[in-house]
């Protein structure tokens, strides 16, 4: 649709330049129309396969095979790779086609793109692996959480819970958020011989309760990731402005300013690669595990993403007294871009630590029937860091700006202080990180073996070495 619009006249607005005698004739309603129906057709796929396609991925590799469940954990950062290799393309050879040669071409190169990869995805349909589909997970939440309302004491004696799911798939009881397990307490009007089911907004199981407890607990990391991707989105907005007043000349080749973006996807894929190649098998080898922990990757976003506004901020202060010295309405000032590079490499460094953390730790925290939902919890970080970074901006222009002056966040950056917005994020990233490493400390994952040793015991074949 947007290769249509960008290439049929009727589509879209007559050219024009707009001068005192000429102005520009707006776009009618239902060529608006027709644009937002294509950007939201464009969210709408873009939901559903990025909440699917990573846990699509993991349900390939059986999770009881010692073998595939290692080859999983790479999984995740060369998903990201390839993820990382198709922003490259996009911000460097479409870009150009659709500046240089035809916005039109570069929408109807993603198209065929697209339509390729369609066809690549279905030719290995007889070959994935499927899991069963065990209903809506927000019905099971809300069926837990009622039954839990429905009653008023605290079982003291979890040994006396319902359970109803088989030996191999049960999860052993928690302590944690004891308030839900009251959705598992057997009331007396149901009969443990009857043959029928319990209605389930009446009793659940405790499988089902540890199931949703496992969501709850995802809830804190969830809240302390959303900080990164504020100050991400500040990065590629004001970072561009930057550059725009900067020097981007290489010869006679002027870089755009949109294009260091780059920078931050050639950070990412670099990283990806020394991770890949280089730490995991070290890792392996010193401390027998195949590379950090999906909350230690967390960490060491968050760390270079404080690391790296503090970079901005430097950078910033160098880039105001320059203009300061040669004149603040100087259109571009006598510094290199290349002073951006060092924010560009350590916030997209990383990214790359925190979106393979997240992936990996959402989709495998969670329980099996609820990937698709932690995923798209795990991707509203995104799309909420970006309403927080919005927000920010709004409270610091209204609290710094005056009669006088524009505050902070001036339209000409020249003239605000885009060094202290850049300090303000330092220092909330910080505070951040530390509430995320009380999160950390608090979180209980659910132990793997768990589910084993009570199959084994259960059935009374529990050998002596291995008890």
């Amino acid at each position: 649709m947007l290769a249509i619009i960008t290439r049929l006249p009727q589509l879209q607005p007559p050219p024009c330049k707009n001068t005192p005698t000429q102005t520009c004739k707006h776009a009618n309603g239902f060529q608006m129309g027709i644009l937002y129906l294509a950007l939201y057709l464009i969210a709408l796929g873009t939901g559903g396969l990025k909440s699917s396609v990573s846990g699509f991925g993991t349900d390939q590799f059986d999770d009881k095979d010692e073998k595939e469940q290692s080859q999983m954990i790479y999984f995740f950062s060369r998903f990201f790779f390839f993820i990382s290799t198709g922003t490259l393309m996009a911000v460097t050879v479409l870009v150009y086609i659709q500046d240089e040669v035809s916005r039109s071409l570069g929408y109807g190169i993603c198209c065929v793109s697209m339509l390729i990869a369609i066809l690549v995805y279905f030719s290995g349909t007889k070959r994935y692996r499927y899991k069963k589909s065990v209903g809506s997970p927000i019905v099971h939440i809300s069926q837990v959480i009622v039954a839990a309302m429905r009653k008023m004491d605290l079982p003291f004696n979890a040994s006396l819970l319902y359970e109803d799911s088989a030996e191999g798939s049960r999860i052993e009881h928690t302590d944690q958020f004891r308030c839900l397990d009251k959705a598992a307490i057997l009331a007396g009007e149901f009969d443990k011989t009857a043959s029928s089911d319990p209605n389930p907004w009446k009793l659940c199981s405790v499988t089902r309760v540890e199931e949703v407890k496992m969501m709850a607990r995802l809830l804190p990391i969830w809240a302390t990731t959303i900080m990164f991707w504020t100050t991400y989105a500040q990065m590629i907005t004001f970072s561009v402005e930057q550059a725009s007043t900067m020097e981007r000349s290489i010869g006679n080749f002027q870089i755009p300013a949109g294009s260091l973006t780059v920078f931050f996807v050639a950070a990412i894929l670099i990283t990806l690669a020394v991770y890949d190649r280089f730490i995991m098998p070290m890792w392996k080898k010193w401390r027998g595990k195949p590379g950090f922990s999906s909350l230690q990757r967390i960490a060491l976003g968050l760390i270079l993403s404080i690391v790296g506004m503090t970079a901005a901020a430097l950078a910033e202060r160098r880039r105001l007294s320059v203009a300061k010295s040669v004149g603040d309405n100087t259109a571009t000032l006598p510094i290199s871009v290349f002073l951006l590079i060092p924010q560009f490499f350590l916030v997209g460094s990383g990214e790359a630590f925190i979106y393979t953390g997240q992936l990996d730790f959402f989709i495998t925290q969670s329980p099996k029937g609820m990937k698709t939902m932690s995923t798209g919890l795990f991707l509203s970080t995104l799309s909420l860091g970006f309403f927080v970074s919005s927000f920010l901006v709004s409270v610091v222009k209204r609290v710094t700006g005056s009669r006088d002056s524009q505050g902070w966040l001036a339209d000409n950056i020249n003239y605000g202080r885009l060094d202290c917005f850049y300090g303000l994020l330092a220092i909330l990233s910080f505070i951040n990180f530390a509430l995320f490493l009380v999160c950390a400390v608090w979180y209980k994952p659910q132990k793997p073996n768990d589910v084993m040793q009570m199959e084994t015991i259960a059935n009374g074949s529990c050998p002596e070495e291995k008890c």
